[in-house]
C-alpha cells in the first residue's frame, strides 16, 4: 500500500512536488490558466511503475487523481485541489521503427516531440494540428487533425498500448491482450487508466502542400459552400479545413488589417503537388483572397503553424459539436457568430471527418461518431481573464445557433469542464458498451477527472 506522500516519494524515482516546494506554483498550472487548483502533490512519472504508485496512493489514500499528458485539457482535468497529479511530462520518449513503420511513443510525448522524430524518416502519425499537444489526451479522444481523411483517426492507427489500470496493474492492450481495454482506450477517453506507452503505425508523410487563405467576410457563405461541396468527393490526400479567426500580425496579412475578422482555409495536402496547387486554386475562384500564404514545407512545420497562437497561460473555454451535413442554414449561423471572436487567439474550425475515418465501423473502436462529416470546434480563448464572462457568452451563444444544425454530441477532446451532462451524447453510439468496461477496470470511478463515464 501507498497511502502516504512520504511513502508515495519512496516508491517513485521521478520528482514529488508539494506546496511549499520549489517549482510548486509552476507546477500546479496546466495549459488554460482560467484553472486554478492546487494539488496536494504534483508527480513526474518517469515510468509505468511511477505511475503504477501514484495510482496506488490515489486508490488506497482516498485522494483525487488527476492524469497529465501535454496538459492541454481545456476544463483543466490534468490538476485539481487536493489531487495527487500523475505527470507523464517525465515520459516523452519516442522511438521509430523506419522499417516496420512503428513508433513506441511514452505517454508524455508532444505532437512537436512525435513529428520530430518520425519526420528523419519521413513519417507521420495522424494526429492534431497544435504541436504541443499531449499525444495521449489527443489519442485516447480520438485523434483528428490534417491526417485523419487519408489514414484515419489517430485511434484507427494505434497499434497496441501500455496501461496503468485502477488496480495498479501495468497491461498490455491490444487485439490480442486485453481486447476490451484496447477497444475502451480507442475513443474512451483516459476513464479506463493511464497510457504510458502508445504504439502507433507510421505512414510516409513528408512535405506537403499546406499553408492558410484568408477570404472577407462577405466572402464567407460561398467559401463555406465551395469548401463543403468539394470535401464531399475531395481526393484523401486533402486534409484542410475551413476557419473563422482575427487576422494575426504575420508578414504576410496586410498591416492595417491586422485584428479584423475573416473566413479561411487553412489547407494542407500531401499528394502529387500540381494537382494540390489546383485544389487551392479553386477557392481563389471563389473568392480573392485577402492574404495567403501556401507553400510547401514539411510536415511537422504544419503541425506547429498555430502554436504560437496559443501558448501556455491564456483562458480558455471550448465548445464541441458534430456535424453530418453543413447546411445553409448552419452556414448563415457561423457567419452570424464568429465575427465577434474575442481575441487573435480565439478560432473557429471545422474539421472533416470522411475519407478514411469512414472505413471504420461505429463498433470497431470507442469512437461513436462515425456518422459525423465534420467535427466542429468554437475554441474560445483569450489572454485577459477580465474578459472572461463576454468571452465564454461568446462561445455560448455561438453554440446555442449551430446545435439545430449539429449532432447531440461533440468531439470529447474539445468538450468543455460543463459538458458532462452530454457525456451520453458525447461519446455517441458505443456509451452503453464503454460503461460495461468502465465497470471491469474501474468500478470504483477513480479516473474521473475526465469527460467521465460513470461505472
Amino acid at each position: 500500500m501507498t497511502t502516504t506522500l512520504d511513502q508515495l516519494r519512496d516508491r517513485v524515482t521521478g520528482s514529488v512536488t508539494t506546496p511549499g516546494d520549489a517549482g510548486y506554483e509552476d507546477a500546479r498550472h496546466v495549459h488554460n490558466f482560467m484553472i486554478d487548483a492546487h494539488p496536494a502533490a504534483v508527480v513526474t512519472c518517469t515510468s509505468a511503475e511511477d505511475v503504477a504508485a501514484v495510482v496506488d496512493h490515489a486508490r488506497d489514500s482516498g485522494a483525487e487523481l488527476a492524469v497529465r499528458g501535454g496538459a492541454h485539457s481545456v476544463p483543466g482535468f490534468g490538476t485539481a485541489d487536493d489531487a495527487v497529479v500523475a505527470d507523464l511530462s517525465g515520459m516523452r520518449s519516442v522511438s521509430v521503427d523506419p522499417a516496420g513503420r512503428l513508433a513506441r511513443i511514452g505517454g508524455g510525448a508532444t505532437l512537436n516531440e512525435v513529428n520530430a522524430a518520425t519526420q528523419v524518416h519521413g513519417l507521420a502519425t495522424p494526429a492534431g494540428i497544435i504541436g504541443t499537444t499531449g499525444i495521449g489526451g489527443l489519442t485516447l479522444g480520438g485523434g483528428i487533425g490534417y491526417l485523419a481523411r487519408s489514414h484515419g483517426l489517430s485511434v484507427d492507427n494505434l497499434e497496441s498500448a501500455q496501461v496503468v489500470t485502477a488496480d495498479g496493474r501495468v497491461r498490455e492492450a491490444s487485439d490480442t491482450q486485453n481486447p476490451d481495454l484496447y477497444w475502451a482506450i480507442r475513443g474512451g477517453g483516459g476513464n479506463f487508466g493511464v497510457v504510458t506507452e502508445f504504439r502507433m503505425r507510421l505512414h510516409p508523410v513528408g512535405t506537403v502542400l499546406a499553408g492558410p487563405q484568408f477570404f472577407e467576410l462577405g466572402d464567407a457563405p460561398a467559401v463555406l459552400r465551395h469548401f463543403r461541396d468539394f470535401i464531399a468527393g475531395a481526393p484523401r490526400e486533402y486534409g484542410g479545413f475551413p476557419l473563422f479567426n482575427l487576422a494575426p500580425p504575420l508578414p504576410f496579412i496586410p498591416e492595417h488589417r491586422v485584428g479584423e475578422p475573416f473566413v479561411g482555409v487553412m489547407h494542407c495536402w500531401t499528394g502529387d503537388e500540381a494537382e494540390g496547387a489546383a485544389i487551392v486554386d479553386s477557392f481563389r475562384e471563389v473568392a480573392t483572397p485577402m492574404a495567403e500564404h501556401v507553400g510547401v514545407l514539411p510536415f511537422a512545420d504544419v503541425n506547429a503553424l498555430f502554436d504560437g497562437l496559443v501558448p501556455r497561460g491564456l483562458q480558455h473555454y471550448w465548445k464541441a459539436a458534430f456535424v453530418t451535413e453543413l447546411t445553409d442554414e448552419a452556414i448563415r449561423a457561423h457567419v452570424e457568430h464568429a465575427p465577434g471572436l474575442p481575441a487573435v487567439n480565439s478560432t473557429m474550425h471545422i474539421y472533416p471527418i470522411d475519407g478514411a475515418c469512414h472505413d471504420v465501423a461505429p463498433e470497431d473502436t470507442a469512437f461513436g461518431h462515425r456518422e459525423a462529416s465534420f467535427a466542429t470546434v468554437i475554441a474560445g480563448m483569450w489572454p485577459d481573464p477580465d474578459q472572461n464572462e463576454p468571452a465564454v457568452k461568446w462561445v455560448k451563444d455561438y453554440y446555442a445557433a449551430i446545435a439545430p444544425y449539429s449532432e447531440p454530441g461533440g468531439y470529447i477532446n474539445f468538450a468543455a469542464g460543463d459538458d458532462q451532462g452530454r457525456v451520453a451524447d458525447n461519446f455517441g453510439s458505443n456509451y452503453a458498451r464503454l460503461r460495461e468496461v468502465k465497470r471491469v477496470y474501474d468500478p470504483g470511478n477513480l479516473f474521473h477527472l475526465n469527460q467521465n463515464i460513470v461505472p
